[in-house]
């Protein structure tokens, strides 16, 4: 985005300083409702319907989503969308269907309780291993983003800028918690959403010069064919390809703690599914208009390099409506950064730390919150090369945990090794591939390389065999057989009963 006036940033910052304030007072206010960790991790479990969507759609409505995936869009076409939006927003529909209602009757309170109580010890401290790091890196990268939008309109170097932001994301984090989070989430992504769908018209609008129908018209008209194609199908390694980007959105971020941790928090197992029906099918709608900015891009600016969105916010929104603009995109960092921080310092301090302290529980998990910005505060400072290699991690999710969750869910296992198996087994796989910087499976092998499968695919089969070695489908039982998955929707989870003894 061009620089913008002494004027415009004193009033930019002006905005921020406003808003800023804000969001630290819903944050006191959350902190006067915390009284037990259940408080501080899940709200309580007392999320109605109206806040469990929003604070669904805003950990990942955000930065990715307006920024990375237009840019993708310009360069690739609608087929760039198959990560996010369209991989992210089926994600949480099939939450919704696959995994809110019976893990929220289960009363847990992160996806490693989960590995616990289904398999062992073992296989906990196995899935808290995976799911801790793939976080720092996600964090990291929303630090940079910000602190580079503080360089761009503020000369705020970003040494400093990077300090800035973490203070400002854990602060309110640390105060309330999964309050804080779902209450400053409400008012980010209603910045968003009302941002976005200004952006989309005014731009509609100056497409057609001043007919937005007309607008639509000639995007439709001027678009290339192939990009305008969602599923690339001429040779099989495209569409091969395609399908891996998808399902790394589409189930990659199943097992995720940041989605698990808002299902937990619903206040009944039908607003945590009701939810996910609606930040999934919200994600898809708004998420079309950053993928029709990115399309619109090339039409407008043929020879534009930059990022798209605050090119398109400067060149056709009012100063004023700029700035109101530039706050909304801070708030879509902002809505990452709170829940990207609470949900790895979750399985910390609920799954790690318990086993070599005997802290307060909520004590454990301000620690946790700070420990974890710490961390990610590291990698930003690191470098590019840190933070990018620890993004690469959030795969790991979709190879080592998305077969145990789903059959721990629905299955009772007899042993931890089917989960013991399946985390290690996936993750190798997919450590060898990273390592070697194979780009598909077996990609070194002629015969198996050949077909260009995606790594995340192979190694998710690979990762359900190693279990159905360990526990073969005849000798599973399911869960609803003696399980807590089966209780209506409000029912507590009750204490196990003794039997009486033997006469």
């Amino acid at each position: 985005m061009p620089e913008i006036s002494a004027g415009m940033q004193g009033l930019l910052g002006g905005v921020i300083a406003v808003y800023l304030v804000g969001m630290y007072a819903l944050g006191y206010y959350a902190q006067q409702k915390i009284e037990t960790h259940e408080d501080f991790l899940v709200a309580g479990r007392k999320l109605p319907l109206s806040l469990a969507w929003m604070t669904l759609l805003a950990t990942w409505f955000g930065a990715g989503t307006l920024l990375t995936a237009t840019d993708t869009v310009r360069e690739e076409g609608l087929a760039g969308a198959a990560l996010d939006p369209l991989g992210c927003g089926v994600c949480l529909l099939l939450a919704g269907v696959l995994v809110a209602g019976p893990i929220w009757r289960m009363k847990l309170l992160t996806v490693a309780d989960l590995f616990r109580r289904r398999f062992g010890p073992w296989s906990e401290l196995l899935s808290s291993i995976v799911l801790v790091p793939s976080y720092f890196g996600w964090v990291a990268a929303q630090f940079v983003a910000l602190a580079g939008m503080l360089q761009l309109f503020f000369g705020l170097d970003p040494f400093y800028g990077l300090t800035c932001v973490a203070i400002v994301g854990v602060g309110y984090t640390l105060m309330g918690g999964m309050w804080s989070v779902t209450l400053t989430d409400a008012v980010q992504i209603s910045l968003v959403l009302v941002g976005v769908v200004v952006l989309g018209g005014v731009v509609l609008v100056e497409l057609g010069g001043g007919d937005a129908a007309a607008g639509w018209m000639r995007l439709v008209q001027e678009t290339p064919a192939e990009k305008q194609t969602l599923i690339p199908h001429a040779t099989a390694i495209q569409f091969w390809q395609w399908l891996g980007v998808f399902a790394v959105g589409a189930l990659g971020n199943l097992p995720g703690q940041d989605l698990m941790q808002r299902i937990f928090a619903a206040r009944s197992a039908r607003v945590a599914q009701g939810a996910c029906y609606l930040a999934g099918g919200l994600y898809l709608l708004f998420g079309a208009v950053p993928v029709m900015l990115g399309l619109a891009a090339p039409l407008l600016f043929p020879e534009l390099q930059e990022a798209i969105l605050p090119t398109l916010a400067h060149a056709f929104l009012s100063p004023v409506v700029t700035v109101i603009f530039v706050v909304a995109l801070m708030s879509a960092v902002l809505s990452t950064i709170d829940s990207a921080i609470l949900s790895p310092a979750s399985v910390l301090a609920q799954n790690v730390f318990p086993r070599f302290t005997s802290l307060s529980p909520l004590k454990l998990n301000r620690f946790a919150v700070l420990l974890v910005t710490a961390g990610s505060l590291a990698a930003a400072y690191s470098g590019e090369s840190a933070y990018e290699l620890l993004e690469a991690a959030y795969e790991v999710i979709m190879v080592s945990l998305l077969v145990p969750l789903l059959l721990g869910l629905y299955t009772r296992p007899r042993s931890e090794w089917p989960a013991v198996a399946s985390i290690l087994s996936g993750f190798l796989v997919w450590a060898i591939h990273f390592g070697l910087e194979w780009d598909h499976f077996a990609a070194g092998w002629p015969l198996l390389g050949a077909y260009q499968a995606p790594t995340s695919l192979c190694a998710t089969g690979v990762s359900l065999l190693a279990y159905l070695l360990c526990e073969p489908p005849w000798t599973m039982r399911r869960a609803t057989e003696d399980s807590d998955a089966n209780k209506p929707d409000d029912t507590p989870e009750s204490e196990p009963t003794v039997p009486p003894p033997a006469s």
